[in-house]
């Protein structure tokens, strides 16, 4: 196919396309009435097998990049302030390194690093495909032999264990940007989920961050927007699914007048409450309520649901794995989001990041790159 024909051919059959990259894979996902489906999946398979990235369309695809590094990062302090934690977070790991890459990356890659990269990771044995919707399993087999069997495998370089060294103390980075108030992120090392069977930990801490963070009725909001007003807002995260090694994340933008320390000391004191003294049940039982809304809700989207199932296998676990989800939320007690606050959201294993909120000095919005949709 050539260029343009692919987003043409799946416009003109009704559907859509788009990519996107994370830190453990790269998607490309389509939305195509069920009928043309071979279409997407033959669409795909000449996409993994017959690429040929042209020098004059990486030169204009690269500036698409380098204006969405700018505009998503290097324009937001926030981000760039994320970035700046992750980089100082990990002293081995490749999570220490930019999805998009930093600026001085981009600015040095070629047309050759891309079709290197693409020769040597793009083939059927190292891709997932998910169909999700109503389609019949047998001719979704059948297409998946037709359009992908035929493609040879390649010698996929071996992955090593990329295993990162114990944090032995505080980390801390600070971020001098352009912003009206400070603003301070924590990331907390933590373990991911290997075993859904065994590991308790992971579902533990899930529940620890969505109590923490996940409403304006969890703990942060309660002690530091209403009761304490040191914050305007509060957050935390935590994703258990990871090929990599995990982190827990606590998020506090500043209230007029008050710093960073203050937000970090307020942060780690409800921290420290609940390893100390635990959750109430009420907390234990909002929480869960939300993360198992949530599940239920990923089942409204196909594209959440294939999503999370190709996360699964991509990351070492089986995709169904997704159906034990909820009753492994069911079983957590109080007693051990106490235990896991208690062994993972400690001082050795922290990383602090701090914006120092610097004059704001508008600028004129980057220039658009004519022509070309990203």
């Amino acid at each position: 196919f050539g260029l343009g024909e692919f987003s043409r051919l799946v416009a003109e059959a009704g559907g859509r396309d788009n990519a996107f990259t994370s830190t453990d894979f790269t998607v490309y996902h389509e939305q195509v009435h069920r009928d043309r489906l071979p279409l997407a999946m033959q669409l795909e398979a000449d996409r993994m097998a017959n690429l040929v990235i042209r020098p004059e369309e990486f030169a204009r695809e690269i500036k698409v990049v380098m204006e969405e590094r700018r505009r998503s990062y290097e324009d937001r302090p926030r981000s760039l302030l994320n970035e700046n934690l992750l980089a100082t977070a990990f002293a081995a790991h490749p999570y220490k390194w930019p999805t998009i890459g930093w600026m001085q990356d981009l600015e040095n890659m070629s047309w050759r690093d891309a079709q290197a990269w693409y020769r040597q990771w793009y083939a059927p044995n190292n891709a997932i495909i998910v169909v999700v919707g109503d389609v019949e399993p047998q001719k979704v087999l059948a297409w998946a032999g037709r359009y992908y069997g035929a493609l040879a495998p390649k010698a996929i370089p071996a992955r090593k264990t990329l295993g990162e060294p114990v944090q032995r103390g505080l980390k801390r980075v600070m971020v001098k940007a352009p912003a009206e108030l400070p603003y301070v992120r924590l990331g907390y090392k933590a373990p991911v989920l290997r075993d859904i069977a065994k590991d308790w930990e992971p579902f533990a801490i899930s529940l620890l961050a969505e109590l923490l963070g996940g409403s304006d009725a969890a703990r942060l909001h309660q002690v530091l927007v209403r009761e304490r007003r040191i914050a305007t807002s509060v957050g935390a995260d935590y994703e258990m699914v990871s090929r990599g090694p995990g982190m827990v994340f606590v998020e506090a933008a500043a209230a007029q007048g008050r710093s960073g320390a203050e937000l970090e000391a307020g942060v780690r004191e409800v921290i420290a409450r609940i390893a100390a003294a635990g959750v109430t049940a009420e907390e234990l039982n909002r929480a869960r309520v939300q993360l198992l809304a949530q599940l239920v809700y990923k089942r409204d989207s196909f594209f959440a649901q294939a999503l999370e199932l190709g996360e699964l296998e991509s990351c070492g676990l089986s995709f169904r794995a997704a159906d034990r989800l909820p009753e492994r939320l069911k079983a957590i007690t109080a007693e051990q989001i106490q235990a896991a606050a208690a062994r993972y959201l400690v001082e050795d294993g922290l990383t602090v990041a701090v914006l120092d909120p610097q004059p704001l000095n508008p600028r004129p919005a980057s220039a658009a790159v004519p022509g070309v949709k990203h």
